[in-house]
Formats: structure tokens, sequence, C-alpha cells
């Protein structure tokens, strides 16, 4: 039953902070890494575990919130996951080792994700299902704005305060979360206490999902399968997803509900969540390490570059709620939000060296558009013929299909980069010899000029080529970030098929019938 007014505003307010919370703290962190590392005295190695810590937990949580928010009653597992997530932000920023840290965030991470999926669920039970387009539009606020700002947020407390007031910030919020949910969230029946519980389910989603996701957090920084470890875990992955599925497909008491893969919208709305991850988390890791490793921007300037594309997308979710409620199909928004993020990605495909703050300003305006126009279709038409209980389950596996996406995409990136680097500097060395007319004026250029420093010819000499090992390094980087920037884009182009094996609905309420 629907809730109306006041009510109806609070608790929505209530939960998209909460959700806020979590997708926040999944981008906050990786601009203070650095300075965690230092005051801690942990290798870079060792410290990225604060990241993928949270990330594995909250993989393997997401799945199974469905059925935790019916074993427990969902207003009460959504308080707990409150409550539980500010916990442990306080214990993260007074841990005092690499150690303590890394465990809290996994608690941190574990809370995380029944704070994400159990708020869409009670989103979408408080308004009315005509308006199912607006709910989806208000909760997307946070899924999208969320990584965003994260490291905007982080780069300005870790410049002005110190890297623990990144977890500290949770606390005050947390707590007005956890009050309002305590007092205006209508409890749910706990319609899974007087079922079996799924051990044997649990423990191989734990495995398979929690070894997936380690593979793809550290599989680059390990050289891939050449790391002994990541090759288990990948036997370990596969093996476990298979019995994972039998499992759930052969107990009448499963904790994932597989059943809900009959419905077409959902089944592929898993596949286009996930190319919505691999969009969202591709370009925000790859647009920061661009500005900061080649641009020479500090965090707290990157962070502010991706800030007004965040302000496109919330001034954006009203109008396409509405839309969505008058009727326009949903395929076609998403549709354009796809193209638009191509062209966001072919916008950034051309930048230079010499491409400054004034230059990203549109591309990331666009980028904003299109994710708006991506996140609430989408994940309108995923859950629009899921009714009851169902909800729950769906919102969960939806979320770590986005999530998974998100950390296939970071892999995959990553190891492009990686690869193609090396390409284009073998390409660009083929043209560094004394009979190319460009490199000999170049390398004569920088030589005059260290000599009219004072230095000597034959230190000068030195000078001027190490000076030309750092246009190569930083041209060879600059095309790879490039062809980073292309496969993003083309990865979305390619997938806008996917959008029509969907049916289309002739109205809202009709594609809202969730109760």
């Amino acid at each position: 039953m629907a809730e109306v007014g006041f009510k109806k505003w609070i608790i929505t307010i209530t939960v998209i902070t909460a959700s806020l919370l979590e997708l926040i703290d999944t981008t906050i962190v990786n601009v203070s890494l650095p300075t965690i590392q230092g005051n801690l005295g942990a290798t870079l190695e060792d410290v990225a575990w604060i990241t993928t810590g949270y990330a594995v937990a909250n993989v393997i949580i997401l799945p199974m919130s469905g059925w935790l928010g019916s074993f427990f009653g969902r207003k009460n597992y959504f308080l707990a996951s409150i409550i539980i997530f500010t916990i442990a932000s306080f214990l993260c920023g007074n841990a005092h080792t690499l150690t303590e840290l890394v465990l809290f965030r996994i608690v941190q991470g574990m809370a995380g994700g029944g704070l994400i999926s159990t708020s869409q669920a009670i989103l979408l039970e408080t308004w009315p299902r005509e308006q199912v387009g607006t709910a989806t539009a208000l909760f997307g606020l946070g899924a999208v704005v969320g990584p965003t700002v994260g490291p905007t947020i982080g780069g300005y407390i870790t410049d002005h305060a110190s890297w623990p007031w990144i977890f500290y910030v949770n606390i005050p919020v947390g707590a007005l979360a956890a009050f309002f949910t305590y007092t205006f969230v209508r409890a749910t029946p706990k319609t899974g206490r007087d079922q079996p519980i799924d051990w044997w389910g649990i423990a191989l989603l734990a495995i398979a999902v929690g070894s997936l996701q380690t593979i793809l957090e550290k599989g680059e920084s390990e050289d891939w399968f050449a790391t002994p470890y990541i090759t288990i875990l990948t036997i370990t992955a596969v093996v476990g997803v298979l019995l994972f599925i039998w499992r759930e497909l052969s107990t009448p008491f499963p904790i994932v509900n597989f059943g809900i893969m009959r419905h077409r919208s959902f089944s592929i709305g898993m596949f286009t969540s996930f190319i919505l991850g691999f969009g969202l988390y591709g370009s925000v890791f790859v647009f920061p390490v661009f500005c900061q490793s080649l641009l020479g921007f500090s965090a707290q300037q990157t962070g502010e570059l991706l800030f007004p594309g965040g302000l496109f997308t919330i001034a954006m979710m009203p109008f396409i709620g509405k839309m969505l409620n008058k009727g326009i199909p949903a395929q076609f928004m998403a549709t354009l939000g796809m193209f638009l993020f191509f062209v966001f990605t072919h916008m950034l495909a051309n930048s230079t060296l010499a491409t400054g703050r004034e230059d990203f300003f549109w591309p990331l305006a666009i980028r904003g558009i299109g994710m708006a126009l991506l996140f609430v279709p989408l994940t309108t038409l995923a859950i629009s013929d899921l009714k009851g209980a169902e909800i729950g389950q769906g919102a969960g596996l939806n979320n770590m299909m986005r999530q998974l996406g998100g950390s296939f995409g970071i892999a995959a990136l990553t190891t492009i980069i990686h690869i193609r680097q090396g390409v284009h500097r073998n390409n660009l060395l083929t043209n560094i010899n004394e009979y190319n007319t460009f490199f000999t004026q170049r390398l004569q250029g920088y030589i005059n000029k260290f000599m009219a420093l004072g230095h000597g010819v034959t230190e000068a000499t030195k000078m001027g080529y190490a000076a030309m090992e750092g246009t190569i390094i930083k041209q060879s980087l600059l095309l790879t970030y490039d062809d980073a920037y292309w496969l993003t884009g083309l990865v979305m182009l390619f997938s806008i098929p996917l959008l029509y094996l969907q049916p289309f609905r002739k109205n809202m309420k009709a594609a809202a019938d969730v109760h």
C-alpha cells in the first residue's frame, strides 16, 4: 500500500540518503589511498584492499538482500544495515592499522549491500504504481550521482582535514537515517522465518561472487594468471557459480530466486544493467586518472570537474520520471542516453595534452544527461514485471549486475591501458631516428634550451633525450586513454539493440504493476 503526503516524502528522502551513504563510499576512499598509505606505513598493493574488501563484501550481500529482507522483515533489515554501516564508519575512521581498516571496511561493505537494494524496494512500495518512473528517478539520483561526487568529497576532505573524516562524515547522516527509518518506514512481515535457511546457497554465493570480484579488483595489479592465487580464484569462481546456480534451482527455499528470470524484461535488464555499470564506473575510473597523470590536476580539481555533470543528472531525473509516467517508451530514452554517452566518449577521445578544465564542461554535461536517460528507463524496464516479494530479489540482482559491470569495466579498461600503452610506445619509437626531421628538430630544440640554461653540450644532450622520453611517455599515455574512451563508448553504442528485446509498455501503470 502506497504512502501519501508528508510520510511519502520523508521515507523517500530517508532511503535516498541511506543509499547515497553506500554509493558515495564506493569511490570516496579512492583519492585518499596515497594519504592513508603514508599514514599507516603500507604498500600501495596492500592499501588497495581497503577498496577491494568493501567491493567484495558489497557484491556478496547484494543478491542476498531480498531474502534477508524477507527473513528479518524489510524495515528491520534496512534499519540494522544503517546502524551497522554507521558504526563501521566510526571504526574505520578510528583504525590504527591497515588490518583493522580493511576488516572494518568489509563490515561496512556488507552493511552497505543491504542499503542500496532494500532502499530501492522500500521506495517502489512507498510510491503509487502509476508513479514508478518518478520513484525510480529519485532512487537514480543516488545511484548515478553518488559514485560521481564521491571523489569530489573525498578530495576536499583529504585536502582540508584528515582521511578519517571521510568515514566520520557518515555518522550524523547515518544516525538521522536510522531515526527516520525507525519512525516512518512501515514494517513488513517476516515471511522467511518459517522456512529452512539455505546455508549451502549462502556459502556457495560467498565463494563464487567473492572470488569473481576479487579477480576483477586485483587481476591487473597481480598480472592476472601469472599469479597463482588469481588462477585458483578463477577456477573457484567458475565452479562456485555453476554449483550455486544448480543449488538455487534445485532447492525449494533458495537464497536467490532465479525464478524471476522467467520475466523477459528482467533477464534482459540484467545485461543492460551490466552495461550501465561498465559505462558509469568505467568512465569515473578513467577520467580522474587521465586528468591527474597527464594534465597535472589535483584530486580536488578533478572532482570539481565531475561535479557539474552530476548536477545535470539531478536536474534531468524528475523530467525523465514524468516522461515515463506519460507513456514515452523507456527504450527510446535509453537509446538516446546510450548515444549521448557515446558522444561524451568521442569528445574525450579527441583530448590533447593542451586540453584545459573548460574543455571538459560540455562532454561531462552530456555524460550527466546521458546517465539520467539511462538509469531510470533501464531500471524501470528491468523491474516492470516483478511483483510483491520479487521486487526485493530483483532489486538485489539488478544492483549486483551493475556493480559487477563496473568491476568488469574497470578491469577491462585497466588491462587495455596496460597493453595499448606498450603498442603506442613502440609505434612512436619507430619515428625516433636521425632521418626524421621532426624528431631532430624537437631534440635540437630541447638541447638548445638546456644549453641556454647553462648546461654543457654533453649534459644538455642527455637532458634533451630524457625530455624526448618524457614526451613519448605522455603521448603514448594520451593515445592509450583515447582508446579507453573509445572502447567504453562503443560498448554502450553496440548495446542499443538489447533494449528492443524488452517488451514495450503502453503506459507506466501497466509497466509498474509491482504489487
